[in-house]
């Protein structure tokens, strides 16, 4: 989780706006037009004056009110909602695809909540031990707040591609890149925990977006070039020593078998020198990088 990290709560959020379908609101419509097309018609064929001032003026009317109605249609295409404001205050978001029809004062935002996806660029950073390495990393985020998503911050892409860079950042300065120590996470032995908590913190920090992150996953860890043969080197010392290692535990294990099992079958009685060394001998052949060339003794150990 990342620390001091104290972002202000949400002034708003995101609620259904009122409306209606808008295939019956288009059809109605188009009945008020045609009729004050038929009034017009049937005014201008009038003597009187004043019945055709009147008729002319109820055609009008109509003709006005009918595209005024017409203005609220709103098309939304599946994977999109639209964010409504009247006179600067946010009165719903429409989600429901297909052609709706809302307030034709209203100012309607499209806003995407389809599932996005953001790729940092390769950034320079140092490790928890102070190394320098190059790191990038792949984020899967999704609109969950339209209300939040435009009016908490100005431009909610930019905010997640700043805010992603910055947990980026702040995830790798906080673990090394490779652990000796097995109690302790590292970036490269340590992938899936590092990507879980760089999605939790990338979360939280977008959050006051209106923004849900989906998936994080790092695309890129390497050392910086000009360190990289040395780690390279460090770390095949490591391999060796760790493979060294393995090898002398098994084959201190197989020496103590051998004993085990000679002593208890009574196959040969050894005293200690003896002892010694057929571990010795043992060991040299069990922890030798050759194969071991047999030498035929025609004496005995004291001679």
């Amino acid at each position: 989780m990342p620390e001091h990290l104290d972002l202000p709560t949400p002034q708003v959020r995101e609620r259904v706006a009122r409306g209606a379908s808008g295939w019956s609101v288009l059809a109605l419509s188009i009945l008020v037009l045609i009729l004050s097309v038929v009034i017009f018609v049937i005014g201008v064929q009038r003597v009187d004056s004043t019945v055709v001032v009147s008729l002319i003026g109820l055609s009008l009317l109509f003709g006005l009110g009918a595209l005024i109605t017409l203005a609220g249609l709103t098309p939304v295409a599946p994977g999109e909602a639209r964010v409504l404001q009247l006179l600067g205050r946010y009165t719903g978001t429409v989600r429901t695809d297909g052609l709706r029809w809302v307030n034709p004062l209203t100012a309607r935002r499209r806003i995407s909540t389809r599932i996005r996806n953001h790729e940092t660029d390769v950034l320079k950073v140092n490790d928890a031990d102070g190394n320098p390495i190059e790191i990038a990393a792949v984020v899967v985020w999704q609109v969950e707040d339209t209300a939040r998503a435009v009016f908490e911050v100005d431009d909610f892409i930019e905010f997640v591609a700043i805010q992603t860079e910055t947990a980026v950042r702040h995830i790798a300065n906080s673990y090394p890149y490779d652990s000796h120590d097995t109690a302790q996470m590292s970036l490269r032995d340590n992938a899936d925990e590092i990507t879980a908590r760089l999605s939790e913190e990338i979360g939280v920090r977008v959050a006051a977006a209106g923004v849900k992150i989906i998936e994080s996953r790092l695309t890129r860890l390497a050392y910086s070039p000009e360190i990289a043969h040395a780690m390279l080197r460090r770390q095949q010392a490591n391999a060796v020593v760790a493979a060294r290692t393995r090898i002398v535990e098994g084959a201190v294990g197989m020496v103590e078998m051998a004993l085990a099992r000679l002593a208890d079958n009574h196959v040969v009685d050894l005293d200690e020198e003896r002892k010694a060394a057929m571990v010795s001998n043992l060991l040299v052949v069990l922890c030798g990088d050759r194969d071991a060339q047999p030498v035929v003794n025609a004496g005995t150990l004291y001679s």
